[in-house]
């Protein structure tokens, strides 16, 4: 089970983080480990975290076998979600990101970059 974290330093804030997540597959969804671990962040949004942004990408440009590198998911992200009927749970178990976040138009496509650093992850609390 996944736990919120919660942030109770001083505000605005933008926490970074680099490296690359993994993910082991279950499910038969399509997806990478970046638009993975916005989808997981959006299942702990609630009104409260209505002031955070979170950010996901590979700064190769690509994101497991999809066109994306990303995703970026805030509360109006959970809104879409809402507004289409479409249940972010199942989406997680199935891991499932691209299609969820292709029908909320969150995902992060900048074609390849030609450079494989790392995947960076930020997380904008105002």
């Amino acid at each position: 089970m996944e736990k919120a974290i919660n942030y109770d330093g001083p505000k605005p804030a933008c926490l970074l983080q680099s490296g690359e997540t993994t993910v082991m597959i279950t499910g038969q969804g399509k997806g990478g480990r970046n638009q993975h671990f916005a989808l997981s962040a959006l299942r702990q949004f609630s009104e409260p975290t209505s002031h955070i942004t979170i950010l996901s990408g590979g700064t190769d440009g690509t994101d497991g076998p999809t066109d994306a590198t990303g995703a970026v998911v805030d509360i109006s992200s959970l809104q879409k979600a809402k507004e289409q009927k479409l249940d972010i749970n199942k989406y997680h178990k199935n891991q499932d990101a691209y299609s969820l976040f292709k029908q909320t138009d969150d995902l992060i496509i900048t074609g390849p970059t030609q450079t494989n650093v790392m995947d960076v992850m930020f997380a904008l609390i105002q």
